[in-house]
Parts: C-alpha cells; sequence; structure tokens
C-alpha cells in the first residue's frame, strides 16, 4: 500500500515548529511498515529547512520515506504555492476523526487491513470473553 503518514503529533508530539519527543513506537512501526514492502510518504505541512529537519530526524532513526510531500519522488510541483491531494491507499494523521490510535493498533490494522470498526468489535468481542464470572449472592437479599 501507498501509506501518506503526518509528522508533527503522528510521529512526534506536536510541539511545530520544534520537533517533539517520538510518540511511542512510531519509528519502530514506520520501519516494520518499510520492511513489509509498504511505501511511505512523509505528509507534512512544514516546508524547507523544517521539512528538510523532520526528513533527516526520521533518517536518523532509520525511516527513509519513499517520497516527501508527493505522490513519488521524482514528481514535479508545478505550482509550489498549490496544496495539493496525495494519492495514497491510507493516511495516518493526529487529525483523524477519533483522533491517532497507538502504533501497535495502526500496525495492526494495516497488517490484516481491517478498519478501525473492526478493531473496535474485535477488542469488544475479546473483552467479553475474558470477563470476570458473575458472583452468586450469599444472602438472597438482593
Amino acid at each position: 500500500m501507498v501509506i501518506a503518514v503526518d509528522f508533527d503529533g503522528t510521529i512526534v508530539e506536536h510541539k511545530y515548529p520544534a520537533i517533539g519527543r517520538e510518540l511511542p513506537f512510531a519509528t519502530e512501526t514506520l520501519r516494520m511498515l518499510i520492511r513489509d514492502r509498504h511505501k511511505l510518504i512523509l505528509w507534512s505541512v512544514r516546508e524547507g529547512r523544517l521539512l528538510d529537519e523532520a526528513v533527516e530526524w526520521c533518517r536518523e532513526r532509520g525511516v527513509e520515506f519513499y517520497a516527501v510531500n508527493r505522490d513519488y519522488p521524482e514528481e514535479r510541483r508545478e505550482h509550489e504555492t498549490f496544496s495539493r491531494k496525495l494519492k495514497a491507499d491510507l493516511f495516518i494523521d493526529d487529525r483523524n476523526i477519533g483522533g491517532l490510535p497507538d502504533w501497535g493498533t495502526i500496525y495492526q490494522m494495516v497488517r490484516e487491513r481491517s478498519t478501525w470498526e473492526e478493531v473496535l468489535a474485535q477488542r469488544n468481542s475479546s473483552f467479553e470473553q475474558t470477563e470476570a464470572p458473575k458472583r452468586k449472592k450469599k444472602w438472597g437479599i438482593f
């Protein structure tokens, strides 16, 4: 899959224009997605030096993106001031409806090609199966 990944608030805590602390397991999960042969695109509002810093920050942690703010590395941007929509199969962004799931859940969803609803249903089902048995009433009063 082609997966577009936001930077601030998604890979790192939102401290823009500074680079915040890494969110737990973010770069580890991104490396696993790359290992699984997904094409990752860094999709960020950052530009210029700030974008270069984010790309280098990821590179230092072993995350090499297929492309940055474009659909493929060789793509030429005809209108530099025009914000364009990427052609991706999946977008990972802290601004999703409902927020950003943890990176373990994100990896599970990509690996199993499951939806958020399917993950929640699976968790609810698992919770119901492991629920403690109800206690018998000792005194018939209640």
